[in-house]
């Protein structure tokens, strides 16, 4: 197994300093990168050790807190474990965080993380990698639009709110994309249902997107998250195969 080493580190953006945590082979030498975006939940535990089994593999990667503008993370106190009954008190003090977080500041720190990021040294040279998560998917998706000349892979899991009739939905930026994606959808997911998930590859196929999208049958919102009473390991597990393989042909 490779050893990894993980750091907490600022980045400079336009409107602040995002706290981050970078994970990255304990070897001295130059990795691909990988930029992590997290759930709603946010930096934490949980988010670190995904980053550093991301790391395990080869790979340098940058986990931001992207709600830094309300403080370092957590931004929020959290459990633990995030069991369904905490929730609601959880998301009446993010919902105004998140909502906070509008496209143009998202892009605008998309900016920072990736300058950041492939300036490292610990960063091979070349277009990076993104994954995320619920919320994070969206942010992987626009960046993927957004900087297509520094995005060579994406993948979102259990993404919310991907393909909506909303002026600014994150799947309208699909004419832009030249990276390769992949999508794995919680199964009757109330964030992001059927008529999103084909709004999204219908979209994706007419710009020449190259990507796939699976349903994960009886997985639900959040699979991917241990520290949440959603978490599905059978589903995980196939979300580290498919994320891996993708990062592997790609980078």
């Amino acid at each position: 197994m490779t050893a990894v080493r993980g750091t907490s580190v600022d980045i400079p953006t336009q409107d602040g300093t995002a706290d981050a945590y970078l994970a990255h082979p304990d070897d001295g030498s130059p990795h691909p990168g990988v930029l992590l975006y997290p759930d709603a939940f946010g930096l934490r535990p949980h988010l670190r050790q995904m980053a550093d089994r991301l790391a395990e593999a080869g790979y340098t990667v940058l986990a931001p807190n992207v709600f830094y503008r309300h403080g370092r993370a957590p931004v929020v106190e959290l459990p633990d474990f995030i069991d369904p009954a905490r929730r609601p008190e959880i998301f009446e003090r993010l919902g105004p965080i998140m909502q906070s977080l509008t496209p143009d500041l998202a892009m605008r720190d998309a900016d920072a993380y990736l300058s950041w990021l492939t300036a490292s040294p610990l960063t091979t040279d070349g277009p990076v990698g993104i994954t995320g998560y619920c919320m994070g998917a969206g942010l992987a998706l626009r960046t993927a639009g957004t900087y297509p000349e520094r995005v060579a892979a994406m993948a979102g899991f259990h993404g919310g709110r991907l393909a909506t009739d909303s002026a600014d939905s994150p799947h309208l930026v699909a004419d832009r994309i030249t990276a390769e994606l992949y999508f794995g959808h919680a199964d009757q997911d109330p964030s992001l249902p059927p008529e999103q998930i084909n709004r999204l590859d219908e979209t994706l196929t007419a710009a020449g997107v190259r990507h796939r999208s699976e349903v994960y049958a009886g997985a639900h919102h959040g699979f991917t998250q241990a520290d949440t009473a959603a978490y599905d390991s059978t589903a995980d597990d196939r979300h580290w195969k498919a994320l891996m393989a993708l990062l592997d042909r790609t980078l």
